[in-house]
């Protein structure tokens, strides 16, 4: 079982850090009518602790965030209605996570495949939503994605990998899969898979991905940034053990944050913002 104990940037707080010791976040998410996901994913971040959010949007969703999520920074596209271009000085960030409402429109694709052929070395990555629809429309550019955390429900996956095995098409891609079920299983190249034991039924609901996204997101953030003040930390994206089990930390606190939210409310009345709520470290 993963614990809190085992990340100090989780279990204790140094009195004397400051907000970037705890990791700076890029959040790439939302379109036109589709801004909630960014929101929830955003909000689910925070509340696992990252100390700087920047979710990069379309014009379109800037009033939006920044009246619900105001805690975070934000990041214009240059289009309108969706993500279309890339973020300024993406070396800056510690851990970057696309895909939540992002839709999968041409210039979307685009800018996909640009950023992550941009990406800085050392900046954990996840993949969620209709960032793996797109890869799964460019399956030649599934390279690009070496070393994330993905995130997919049952059709995304087939989408991707058909029925290929999963520890399989992680051995093989290089990349972290979470395969979201009644016991979710992480699987990581050449490591053996973890298995979750918390959530519920209730929180097979709109959006319960994207706070499991943000959850994650926020937590890689804290482990890429922390051994920057704390040398005895060794923590590297380039060891797969060692992003295995950030992913399954956010899959267990997303599960628990579940449970809490179907004691409260049971579980067909939970919502995705009840499970941001019951978040807690």
């Amino acid at each position: 079982m993963v614990s809190i104990n085992d990340y100090p940037f989780l279990s204790s707080r140094d009195p004397e850090s400051y907000k970037g010791d705890y990791g700076h976040a890029l959040l790439v998410a939302g379109s036109y009518g589709k801004m909630g996901a960014a929101v929830l994913a955003a909000r689910a971040c925070l509340r696992a602790g990252v100390g700087l959010l920047t979710v990069h949007t379309p014009r379109c969703g800037v009033e939006i965030l920044q009246t619900a999520v105001p805690e975070a920074m934000i990041s214009i596209d240059d289009g309108e209605r969706c993500f279309s271009s890339l973020p300024a000085q993406l070396e800056r960030y510690d851990a970057i996570a696309v895909g939540p409402g992002i839709g999968t429109g041409d210039a979307t694709q685009k800018a996909l495949l640009e950023l992550l052929q941009h990406r800085s070395a050392g900046v954990g990555l996840v993949l969620d939503a209709d960032a793996l629809n797109i890869l799964a429309q460019h399956p030649e550019s599934l390279h690009l994605a070496s070393g994330a955390i993905i995130t997919p429900h049952k059709m995304e996956y087939k989408r991707l990998f058909s029925d290929a095995e999963p520890q399989q098409m992680a051995d093989l891609h290089n990349l972290v899969i979470v395969g979201k079920a009644h016991h979710t299983q992480v699987f990581a190249p050449h490591c053996k898979p973890l298995t979750n034991e918390t959530g519920n039924a209730g929180m097979a609901t709109a959006g319960s991905g994207d706070v499991l996204t943000g959850i994650a997101l926020g937590l890689m953030a804290q482990a890429v940034a922390y051994p920057r003040r704390h040398k005895d930390y060794e923590f590297s994206i380039n060891e797969p053990a060692n992003v295995q089990q950030i992913a399954a930390l956010a899959v267990r606190l997303h599960g628990e944050a579940g449970d809490r939210a179907a004691a409260h409310r049971m579980q067909p009345s939970v919502i995705a913002s009840d499970i941001v709520d019951a978040i807690l470290l």
